[in-house]
């Protein structure tokens, strides 16, 4: 069997769709969540746990490591592959424990490297909590950085580049449905590339926090064992090692607030852009935006001549599955019955689910922005329509407060709501108030498609440049957050 056709027996055959239909879009998240990643970061956490103590000079087993041999250790985690995960889960199977699995099989390697190495300072007054919570912590940190952030920018910096190309481009608003203000289509963009901005920001500044202090967060182990080592220190100097927070004050389980934090923060990135999904669906529908087709593809089952906006529709309901998973889990997480449970543990598993489905989410966006374009012909239609003058009543009442005429919103709301307005009517209006002829001349110069306010401008002043990932990925890599 090849590797094609065992990647689609894969999908076929997966119960999770993320697993199975969308393989595909979301193969490089194996290396965060899947089983076989949890592993490897497990067994870096213990790996450097034993050369951290090897390190430490209060601590008389075991001695300090030459290079070669702390090189060797590394290579544990660093050349770590799936005979080495079978492996763990051999040994998994007898010992029904998935991290003392862990433990076992560094003591078989740290054996086989060097036989006279103290293979018991393996797991040295640890509890398994201090192993996952750093495992996970990394997972997040390092998924974030070398994967989320990156896709986001790369979609925000699309969203900037149209905000900035039809910064000009006049369009009727839509409030609660109903024709509105115009607007331009690029300031509408820009909105959504400047809210991805903001919660990007709070994305990067996240904190990541560990805990390594033993079974019940007092460092009870360790005391006894080495009461003359400073053992707040050692535990500060591990966990920030990493690019970590220490977190000193714990219970057995490091609290996951931090954890709840950032899937309150992705969880809004995904309505942010789940709002966004809508409102493309909806201006599709309205001929704002229309579809390139795809030679081969089909829209309809029956109806030959369909090009349905189903990539937007695609991420619509994969960003609210992901959502309802990180609901959960930011709501389930910093909860914990006394000094553990294990229903944290069970959660944890599903964190690489709701990820999955937002990296499809994701993907499906960038395919629907591949293949809409701005419709300005259809978008000047309706600016132009004999019957869409009625948005400048705004404009008309609003100078009328100005020059101090009387019930201004009353006499434009008598004229235009909820009828048909034409360029006549608003003239005629216009010419039978008692304004100055100037006045009058302005306002008869203004037309729905010019009734745009400061949108051009507020998209040059306030919206995200076009080089939004450029720049993302220029400050991840100046400040060392993209990890090769």
């Amino acid at each position: 069997m090849n590797s094609r056709d065992f990647d689609l027996d894969l999908s076929l055959t997966a119960i999770s769709p993320v697993d199975g239909r969308y393989r595909r879009r979301t193969r490089e998240l194996e290396a965060y969540f899947s089983e076989f990643a949890l592993i490897r970061y497990r067994v870096r956490v213990e790996v450097e746990w034993y050369i951290s103590l090897a390190a430490n000079p209060e601590i008389e087993s075991p001695k300090p490591l030459s290079a070669a041999t702390a090189r060797k250790l590394r290579a544990i985690y660093a050349s770590f592959s799936l005979a080495d995960a079978r492996r763990v889960k051999a040994l998994e199977a007898e010992t029904n424990h998935d991290v003392k699995a862990v433990e076992y099989f560094v003591k078989e390697r740290l054996a086989a490297i060097e036989p006279s190495l103290p293979v018991e300072m393996v797991h040295f007054a640890c509890t398994s909590e201090d192993i996952n919570n750093l495992s996970y912590a990394l997972i997040l940190k390092e998924f974030s950085e070398n994967e989320l952030l990156a896709r986001l920018g790369s979609l925000a910096g699309r969203l900037a580049t149209m905000a900035h190309r039809f910064k000009d481009v006049a369009m009727l608003a839509r409030t609660h449905g109903q024709e509105a203000s115009p607007t331009t289509v690029g300031k509408e963009m820009a909105i959504f590339a400047a809210r991805l901005e903001r919660q990007m920001n709070h994305l990067r500044r996240q904190e990541y926090l560990g805990k390594f202090n033993g079974a019940v967060g007092n460092f009870n182990a360790h005391l006894s064992a080495y009461p003359e080592v400073d053992w707040l220190e050692h535990s500060r100097r591990f966990v920030e090692s990493f690019g970590l927070v220490w977190n000193p004050l714990t219970t057995q389980i490091e609290s996951h607030d931090f954890v709840a934090e950032m899937f309150a923060t992705v969880s809004r990135l995904n309505r942010i852009l789940l709002g966004f999904c809508r409102d493309m669906w909806a201006y599709i529908a309205i001929g704002y935006f229309r579809q390139r087709t795809i030679k081969g593809e089909t829209g309809s089952s029956v109806m030959p001549h369909k090009v349905n906006p189903i990539d937007f529709e695609n991420a619509e309901g994969n960003f609210g599955v992901a959502d309802a998973l990180f609901d959960h889990l930011a709501e389930k997480l910093p909860v914990s019955r006394w000094q553990r449970d294990l229903t944290d543990s069970t959660a944890m598993r599903a964190i690489g689910s709701a990820f999955g489905h937002t990296v499809v989410a994701l993907a499906s966006m960038e395919r629907g922005l591949d293949k809409v374009e701005v419709n300005e012909k259809r978008i000047a239609e309706d600016l132009e329509a004999e019957d869409s003058w009625g948005v400048l009543a705004e404009a008309i009442q609003t100078v009328m407060r100005r020059y101090g005429l009387p019930r201004p919103y009353e006499a434009l709301k008598e004229l235009t709501r909820g009828r048909p307005v034409d360029r006549e009517i608003i003239l005629n209006f216009i010419d039978s108030l008692p304004l100055k002829d100037g006045v009058k001349e302005k306002l008869r110069k203004i037309a729905p498609r010019s009734y745009i306010g400061l949108a051009p401008k507020l998209v040059e002043r306030f919206a995200p440049q076009p080089e939004h990932e450029r720049r993302i990925r220029a400050r991840q890599a100046s400040s060392g957050g993209v990890n090769k």
